[in-house]
């Protein structure tokens, strides 16, 4: 797992560094996260990614659309946390997967800048964060 997360935070930067992804970075990171990685692709070319920043503070979360039907927002950190139930039972509980597809979906629109930006007072931010 550790050998997983280095790689996976060695192609991060390098997205992050030119704001794009190669196919061969594509490849590595489908081959690290699977079907969770093609899901969170299509997250974000579906436009499901916002970014919510709190003001003056400047402090952020990510809000992302699910799959289902129903198109649930997930509150999440990328690299820490998700609110959804994938998270807990798969990583948290089981342990088989390194991260969910909403916190993928977050990190890869963050990387690439193809997220929508929300911003609002601290006060809503702490509300926000006080319901997780």
């Amino acid at each position: 797992m550790k050998t997983c997360l280095a790689v996976a935070e060695t192609v991060w930067k390098d997205i992050e560094a030119t704001r794009s992804v190669t196919n061969d970075q594509l490849a590595i990171m489908h081959f690290l996260f699977g079907k969770n990685f093609e899901r969170a692709t299509r997250i974000v070319d579906q436009r499901g990614v916002k970014k919510i920043s709190g003001e003056p503070s400047g402090r952020s979360i990510f809000q992302v659309v699910g799959e289902s039907r129903k198109k649930e927002e997930y509150l999440c950190f990328p690299e820490h946390y998700c609110a959804c139930y994938s998270f807990f039972y798969d990583i948290v509980n089981r342990g088989e997967q390194l991260c969910c597809k909403h916190q993928l979906a977050a990190r890869l629109a963050s990387s690439v800048g193809t997220y929508t930006h929300a911003r609002i007072p601290d006060e809503e931010l702490a509300l926000l964060l006080s319901r997780l």
